[in-house]
């Protein structure tokens, strides 16, 4: 996608950016309320491995169509591996083994601490200004997931505590994946380097589960095969490559932040999907949860 060289291009770009941001909050948001289904009827890693691969492979083929390299230049194979392994595989198998032990939406308001550890990582590693106001928005944002996971109190369990560590492992790997993206970026176009990813990322979670775990899949009703394909298509295709290229046209700081809609659409969609709590506390912390994304996205 050319760029027009000209004074308007930059206002174009940050609309761009932001479009590319809604879709991915969106395809992620859902995501969380259709795993803990997914997970109703596949094990954790077989199902959101085998759903990743599916999705890369996807994407890996509409980029041959559209007449796309898929050759990764020389010397950036540790790279994507790299970036393979913080962007997917971590952040899928710690986030899927997480949704065991927690609800959808507390899972999807842990894991998006990720914004808070994206914005300092870019500040020390990308030079990336702190200024006042992302400050500010990020407070808001963190407050309103804070209250939302405390508002009706918390039950501390030796599992809910394995799966808060796990939460926060996958967010805090995301968010170097983030940063290190923009400072090491790949020499490929956004299908391939989507596909090559999320195939690299999922394809050891897939294999693990193939070896830990058993899928019955004689015994999959359509919940089970609809929200694998939600996942692979949705949660990965679609939300990944707007993701990456969310990433081209805005700060690593400002998509971070900007994600912090992905749990408030996912607790939403859990308490309808799943009939998940969601009373006057949780919709006081959803509002400054979205007023806080609004003052980040805004510089």
């Amino acid at each position: 996608m050319s760029i027009p060289n000209s004074t308007d291009s930059r206002p174009r770009i940050a609309s761009l950016g932001l479009l590319f941001l809604v879709v991915t909050s969106i395809g992620w948001g859902f995501n969380w309320p259709m795993t803990k289904l997914l997970l109703t009827e596949w094990p954790p890693l077989t199902g959101r491995g085998g759903a990743g691969v599916i999705g890369g492979a996807v994407l890996l083929g509409l980029a041959l169509l559209r007449g796309e390299s898929l050759r990764v230049p020389e010397g950036q194979w540790g790279r994507l591996i790299g970036l393979s392994m913080l962007n997917v595989f971590g952040w899928m198998a710690l986030m899927s083994l997480a949704l065991l032990w927690l609800p959808a939406g507390e899972a999807a308001v842990i894991a998006y601490t990720m914004p808070i550890w994206a914005a300092v990582l870019a500040w020390r590693i990308l030079g990336e200004t702190l200024s006042l106001r992302r400050i500010i928005a990020m407070l808001m944002a963190f407050s309103g997931i804070a209250a939302l996971m405390l508002g009706d109190g918390v039950h501390i369990t030796p599992q809910k505590l394995l799966g808060l560590a796990m939460a926060i492992t996958g967010a805090f790997g995301f968010a170097g994946g983030t940063v290190l993206g923009k400072k090491y970026p790949l020499r490929l176009t956004l299908l391939a380097s989507a596909g090559w990813q999320i195939v690299l990322g999922s394809l050891p979670v897939l294999l693990i589960g193939l070896v830990f775990e058993t899928a019955h899949l004689q015994a999959l009703t359509y919940v089970g095969w609809g929200t694998f394909a939600y996942v692979g298509l949705i949660g990965f295709c679609l939300a990944y490559v707007c993701w990456f290229a969310a990433l081209t046209q805005l700060p690593a700081s400002v998509a971070a932040i900007g994600t912090m809609a992905v749990p408030v659409i996912g607790v939403v969609g859990a308490a309808v999907m799943l009939h998940e709590p969601l009373g006057l506390v949780q919709i006081a912390a959803l509002s400054f949860t979205l007023a806080g994304v609004a003052l980040a996205t805004k510089g």
